[in-house]
């Protein structure tokens, strides 16, 4: 059997990070290994080649997940001036229906918390995602001093989309993502008065 190249080893690497990262949105944290190499189009006896254990993938998954996100967010963000229209483009965005089904491109903060909540704290995903919850809050309060009341509507919006994904389906899933809007808009309004 020839030997896989440098690049085309890089190139795996990369593919299975993709995949899983989707996939661990998708579907949690408890997709297999084989379930993500099948995905990738490669063997399962080739993931250890890669990588040392599932942990070590979650981890640079969610850290992946975490990037693009930051990347998504910042480019929001950087459509308004103020800080308000920074944050009221970020809640725009964030509570939209489109968002609602999109989970394996979707932020990780709504599709992994639970999962992440149940692993034990000295898993690497734990200081994966809590490093990338950090840098979304951040965006959020875009270098203002009033860091709690980005952690609340960071809260807000993230709350809402998991219910609003919960009950997809059904009425309240709308109302969830257009009551948060509201409330959130709101206050920003205010906030800039």
């Amino acid at each position: 059997m020839p030997r896989v190249s440098k690049a085309e080893t890089e190139r795996n690497r990369a593919l299975i990070e993709e995949v899983s990262s989707r996939l661990f949105r998708e579907q949690g944290l408890k997709v297999s290994v084989a379930d993500v190499m099948s995905a990738a189009g490669l063997t399962h006896g080739g993931f250890y080649g890669h990588f040392k254990s599932k942990d070590e993938l979650i981890a640079i998954a969610c850290a992946n997940a975490f990037d693009t996100a930051v990347h998504n967010w910042q480019d929001e963000a950087a459509s308004g001036e103020t800080l308000a229209e920074k944050q009221k483009a970020l809640v725009e965005h964030y509570l939209s229906s489109s968002n609602i089904k999109n989970m394996g491109e979707g932020c990780p903060l709504a599709s992994l918390a639970s999962d992440v909540a149940r692993e034990d704290e000295d898993k690497p995903v734990r200081e994966a995602f809590h490093q990338g919850t950090e840098k979304l809050v951040e965006i959020f309060a875009a270098g203002e001093s009033n860091h709690a009341k980005a952690l609340a509507a960071v809260s807000t919006m993230v709350g809402a989309l998991i219910l609003a994904r919960a009950n997809s389906g059904y009425s309240v899933a709308d109302d969830f993502i257009s009551v948060a809007k509201a409330q959130l808009l709101a206050e920003i309004k205010n906030a800039e008065s």
